[in-house]
């Protein structure tokens, strides 16, 4: 008798450990892998559009989740725009018309540079946790690594994305493919990752694949070239005068 127990307890235990974890675990792991202090970083962003590709330098400075300025770089045409997020607010300054423009309402919607990325996509809150409720649907492999695919459907109507689904590295949390949904079910925008590295015991996604479905061209490929975590940054980087200097 106690010799048919044993198998059955193995059995129950190693069931237990197969288990996958709460969906809302795995997403508050990807929300902190994602989330950072201070950190100073400069990209690559390839546009692949209908005449040809562009590529366009950058650098970022970002304050946790809610503060972020960004310079470009190059090419001539680009350098010297800037961008400056507080919190909700989004700001944009055009050196060729020494301009400061306010990004809000309907502009939110336009391309970034004439990239896959809208300027609503760069507003929106980068933790999921707080936008969603997840469900694990199945499983995958993607570039080598076992991932969670994961549902989420969003908690309140006014997001960019009503709906996502997103593959989750089962070790690094790192989120390695996305499609992103209207309410109607429509696809709207999918994201892959092609390579990643590991930086300051950090695994971070070093190139991407941002693809609009709703047009044309082969997407937008952003290269990230460096990036220091815990960065020192003074405040005056994060201010409107600094859009100007």
């Amino acid at each position: 008798m106690s010799g048919k127990i044993i198998p059955l307890v193995l059995m129950l235990t190693a069931s237990v450990i197969a288990q996958d974890p709460e969906p809302d675990w795995i997403l508050k792991k990807v929300d902190q892998n994602i989330t950072a202090t201070n950190r100073i970083s400069e990209a690559e962003m390839v546009i692949h559009g209908r005449r040809g590709d562009r590529t366009i330098r950058s650098k970022s400075w970002i304050k946790g989740t809610e503060t972020a300025f960004t310079e470009y770089l190059s090419p001539p045409r680009e350098r010297g725009t800037k961008m400056l997020k507080q919190e909700d607010n989004l700001w944009t300054y055009f050196p060729g018309t020494d301009r400061t423009v306010l990004i809000a309402g309907h502009m939110l919607h336009q391309s970034v540079m004439g990239s896959d990325l809208s300027y609503e996509d760069l507003m929106e809150d980068p933790k999921l946790q707080n936008l969603y409720d997840a469900q694990i649907v199945d499983k995958d492999t993607l570039i080598g690594r076992p991932c969670w695919i994961l549902q989420l459907q969003a908690k309140k109507p006014n997001v960019a994305y009503y709906g996502r689904k997103i593959w989750v590295d089962q070790e690094r949390f790192l989120t390695l493919r996305e499609n992103r949904y209207a309410k109607s079910g429509r696809l709207i925008k999918t994201t892959e990752v092609k390579s990643i590295t590991i930086i300051d015991d950090r695994w971070v996604a070093e190139k991407i694949v941002f693809k609009d479905e709703l047009k044309s061209g082969g997407g937008t490929e952003f290269t990230l070239l460096s990036v220091e975590f815990d960065a020192v940054i003074p405040d005056y980087i994060f201010s409107k005068a600094n859009l100007k200097k």
